[in-house]
């Protein structure tokens, strides 16, 4: 019995040893601090240390955002910076308000998002004294009014159920 049972565990060592040393020598998921370039480096120089205990996703996405900074042009590096200044200023309930209309927008067939972006545009042409008006009257409107002015606006697609007739 006990030549048996040593006889198992000399199998098992046998084909499981390599199986657990190549499990140990398998590099470690995420970005490897080395293989980011010279200026990913420089521009994240402050998350050198704590790199490798950094979630492989997290450290992917500092990669990338790296790489996206470094290819900006000085007035888009000047535009991102003064849009993170101010999502740092917000408090926690507005951020997840604004994750929630980025997802709705991400949500939207090509049709629709592109239909938003061109009434952006319009909005956007409009003199500042303009915009101001248009939204000094919407914070007039009562709910029922707003809730008229939006029954108005065709459904999104998406939405949309079919009666059947």
């Amino acid at each position: 019995m006990n030549r048996k049972l040593i006889w198992i565990l000399a199998v098992w060592f046998a084909f499981a040893a390599p199986s657990l040393r190549a499990e140990e020598q398998q590099p470690e998921p995420g970005v490897a601090w080395e293989s980011l370039t010279e200026g990913q480096q420089q521009l994240l120089a402050g998350q050198k240390e704590q790199w490798n205990t950094l979630p492989p996703g997290r450290r992917e996405a500092m990669a990338i955002g790296a790489e996206r900074w470094l290819s900006m042009s000085p007035e888009q590096q000047v535009k991102a910076r003064e849009r993170w200044n101010k999502w740092k200023k917000l408090t926690p309930e507005q951020r997840r308000k604004l994750r929630d209309r980025w997802q709705r927008f991400r949500d939207l067939s090509p049709e629709e998002k592109e239909a938003l972006r061109e009434k952006y545009r319009r909005f956007q042409s409009l003199s500042i004294e303009q915009r101001e008006a248009l939204r000094d009257r919407w914070r007039r409107m009562t709910p029922e009014q707003r809730q008229r002015v939006m029954d108005r606006r065709p459904p999104p697609r998406s939405s949309t159920v079919r009666k059947p007739g």
